[in-house]
């Protein structure tokens, strides 16, 4: 398959720290004359000041074949931004190479080339025309951005003026409407309300499969699962891995877990700590659910100080951050040491997909700790809805079904099955 992206050790570095400001001709000698001394000493330091250059990427190679969704992970400050940039052109390596084949769309943040001055309109047809696009064509489409967006009112309106969320909006519905060969995402979907979040995946799912490629940023796991075939994970500007999504993104979220638990055996323990999970028997970790029969979960409590009197809660959310179940334990008495918190639960009978516990402990007059847990709970049941997302609602109901002739209404009524219509055999589902 041709490539879309291709980089071989590509780097980025900057300088960091107090750098020589820059000044007019007449400031420089007003300087040197009514604080020598500062000249001098600047110049025994070699004529500037301390210079600290850090790599925000460091020799990194990878490729991405046209028509792939690539999801991009990794802690705040990995480099994950930096990379994007330097493949939309913003900002040149320091070292190695990048070559994209393709137009691309960019959505590095909110309100990326826009004009606060001009119209959501007059942005519209400019970022087009940087795209690459007729005239003609933004016409075509244009309606279609504006109702997406939702800023069918401010359309006439300076951007200037807009919300970041409407920024955001527009934005968003530029770069995926004006049809780029490859689309950029860094990250902008965690402005929107969870309606827009999920209209944008839909889009996103649709470019995706008209065959464009997209490389997309996201701190949303769920996401990150949801939209991408393979994912790479980048940590001090290094890549950590390159791989399908569901290793990679168990993987990371695997190292938030030792990150946390680290930093619980140094000492800085809030009385108590959520430390991992798993379901089943706790012979060994799992995180995928793959029965619709009786489920075992268990979360393991670290307790330094007592508590008496306390609250523990349990949450499960889905992919969208919807509460699937909840419940609270009042009067929780604890004594410092290991504890583990197992639930038995008859059925959870959810669709398949990334979900999300999240279990807390209270004192009588305080917080103390909560975990969202890491890796998510992975539902990997067979589908047994509507084949149509849309209408197979929240559950995954195991059921039969039996399609038979009514019996008669009315007395001394042919009740033989017609020719026309046999009677349907009872099917089981499950």
């Amino acid at each position: 398959m041709a490539l879309a992206i291709r980089a071989e050790g590509l780097g980025k570095r900057f300088r960091v720290g107090p750098s020589v400001p820059y000044g007019s001709l007449r400031e420089s000698l007003t300087a040197a004359f009514t604080s020598p001394g500062r000249l001098f000493a600047r110049a025994a330091r070699g004529g500037s000041t301390r210079d600290d250059r850090i790599w925000a990427l460091f020799d990194l190679s990878f490729e991405v074949s046209h028509g792939e969704v690539v999801g991009l992970v990794g802690r705040n400050g990995s480099g994950k931004s930096t990379l994007l940039k330097i493949l939309s052109r913003i900002t040149e390596p320091t070292a190695g190479w990048a070559e994209v084949h393709g137009r691309i769309g960019s959505l590095l943040e909110v309100g990326t080339g826009f004009h606060p001055e001009l119209t959501g309109r007059e942005n519209v047809f400019v970022n087009g025309a940087i795209l690459g696009m007729r005239r003609a064509e933004i016409v075509r489409r244009f309606d279609e951005i504006v109702a997406f967006a939702e800023v069918q009112r401010f359309i006439d309106t300076p951007v200037k003026h807009y919300s970041s969320g409407m920024q955001m909006r527009l934005a968003f519905a530029v770069a995926a409407h004006l049809e780029p060969e490859i689309l950029l995402v860094d990250e902008v979907l965690a402005v929107g309300d969870v309606a827009f979040q999920r209209k944008c995946l839909g889009k996103m799912d649709d470019v995706s499969r008209k065959g464009r490629t997209v490389l997309f940023v996201s701190h949303q796991m769920n996401q990150i699962r949801r939209l991408c075939g393979r994912t790479i994970w980048l940590e001090g500007g290094r890549v950590v891995r390159i791989g399908p999504t569901a290793e990679v993104a168990s993987a990371y979220e695997a190292s938030f877990m030792d990150t946390a638990m680290a930093a619980e055996q140094v000492g800085h323990s809030p009385g108590a700590a959520f430390l991992t999970w798993t379901l089943g028997d706790g012979a060994g970790p799992c995180h995928a659910l793959d029965t619709f029969g009786r489920v075992t979960a268990r979360f393991t409590l670290r307790v330094d100080r007592a508590i008496h009197g306390g609250r523990h809660g349990i949450a499960l959310y889905d992919a969208e951050g919807r509460v699937m179940w909840g419940s609270q334990i009042d009067d929780v008495h604890l004594e410092p040491g290991l504890h583990e918190v197992v639930y038995h639960i008859d059925s959870l009978p959810l669709k398949p997909g990334p979900y999300r516990w999240h279990v807390s402990i209270f004192g009588p007059d305080r917080f103390i700790n909560n975990l969202d847990c890491v890796p998510e709970m992975s539902v990997i049941t067979t589908p047994l809805g509507h084949r149509r997302d849309e209408y197979a609602g929240l559950l995954n109901l195991p059921h039969t079904v039996l399609i038979r002739r009514a019996a008669a209404t009315n007395p001394g009524a042919d009740d033989r099955p017609a020719a026309a219509e046999p009677a349907a055999p009872a099917a089981a589902l499950q």
